[in-house]
């Protein structure tokens, strides 16, 4: 863990082989794919066509992704063991195309020096190659507070190129891209994002999510979806006991 923490630190990223076994991939590639599909049939004309949000609701393998202990062993010792969820969603790249993500961009627009309040995830679910679009990072990039030239990032960018189930970790102020596909073949991956228990998320998941999917994560995948920090929405609410509470305790 000391090597992991001193590499991300120094280049804003890190891959971790193997975290996702074959069989749970597999699974993962045909729902994002059916769910892919199913929106592109109903919004075809928005600006991130193609990108699945909330992917927790969209499968069974897509939901418990947020009950893996690697990725919480890894991104508390980050953001801390309280973190939570921002963001979930696809990153696919179509044959011979891209995708939204194809721009220089970073994932959190605050810059704090020396400290970090959003982590990046990608699981391919797809080999990550050069050929079909492997996702661009420019290592160390981390640290400047401007987004680098376009001339800059090409020169210095490298493609993350990894295999389907492994993990690429990065910090929210690394500027990256996502490639181009050159295949004939879809490229696939799910990408989440984790920020701080005191912060915003994209969308009210406690409120969105259902019942029945709620039930299916573990006390891990529970407190990603921010379980553990509602609001009150009366005195009622704000005077429960203290284990009945909507907003536990010491949550950072």
């Amino acid at each position: 863990m000391n090597d992991f923490l001193k590499k991300i630190e120094n280049d804003g990223y890190i891959i971790i082989p193997s975290v996702i076994s074959s069989t749970i991939v597999k699974k993962l590639w045909s729902e994002l794919d059916q769910a892919m599909k199913d929106d592109l049939d109903k919004n075809s004309n928005i600006f991130d066509a193609g990108m699945v949000h909330n992917c927790f609701m969209r499968g069974e393998a897509l939901c418990q992704i947020l009950n893996n202990p690697v990725l919480d062993e890894y991104i508390s010792h980050l953001l801390g063991e309280h973190f939570i969820m921002y963001a979930y969603q696809s990153s696919s790249l179509p044959p011979y195309g891209d995708n939204y993500g194809s721009r220089i961009h970073v994932d959190s627009p605050r810059y704090i020096e020396n400290y970090q309040t959003n982590i990046g995830v990608i699981f391919p679910l797809t080999d990550f190659t050069i050929k079909n679009g492997a996702t661009w990072v420019l290592p160390k990039s981390h640290n400047q507070k401007e987004q680098p030239t376009e001339e800059i990032f090409n020169k210095h960018a490298i493609q993350a190129t990894c295999n389907a189930g492994d993990m690429i970790i990065f910090l929210g102020r690394l500027w990256h891209k996502a490639g181009k596909n050159n295949t004939s073949s879809i490229r696939h991956s799910i990408t989440i994002n984790f920020c701080r228990s005191y912060m915003r998320q994209r969308f009210d998941y406690p409120r969105l999510i259902s019942q029945n999917v709620l039930e299916s994560l573990n006390s891990q995948g529970r407190r990603l979806i921010g379980m553990n920090v509602r609001m009150p929405t009366s005195l009622d609410e704000f005077y429960l006991p203290a284990e009945k509470r909507l907003y536990k305790p010491n949550q950072g």
